[in-house]
């Protein structure tokens, strides 16, 4: 059956800018890119270390979210890291805004949010 998430598709308003972000702040390694010129969009794969993947995708007028954070369908997007403190820093030097870091009352873990250049809320969770 099932045996992990191979990817995360996520539609973005502007594709240079949440490249950068994916690319060049989060540190996701470029797969492959490539525009669909029928289409007037991007298709960008990105890989984590754990071969996880998200694709990125850019469409001319992408409708907005109807809520935030609690639309239905996917509500977040969590990432493993060794340590949430030290990668909720890094992401503040880089000038993106993250909330509080707080405890799961249920697995006392590490965790916090913070969004993508849509607004998309990403989570960091200590494992």
């Amino acid at each position: 059956m099932l045996k992990a998430i191979h990817h995360a598709a996520i539609i973005c308003s502007d594709y240079s800018r949440s490249r950068a972000f994916y690319v060049d702040i989060l540190g996701l390694k470029v797969l492959a890119e490539h525009y669909r010129e029928a289409r007037d969009s991007w298709k960008l794969d990105l890989q984590l270390p754990d071969n996880s993947q998200i694709e990125l995708f850019s469409f001319p007028n992408p409708p907005e979210r109807p809520s935030f954070p609690e639309a239905r369908g996917l509500r977040h997007l969590a990432f493993v890291v060794d340590s949430v403190e030290r990668v909720s820093e890094y992401l503040e030097s880089r000038g993106v805004e993250v909330e509080p870091i707080r405890i799961d009352e249920y697995t006392g873990k590490t965790y916090t949010f913070f969004q993508d250049p849509d607004g998309l809320p990403l989570e960091l969770y200590q494992a």
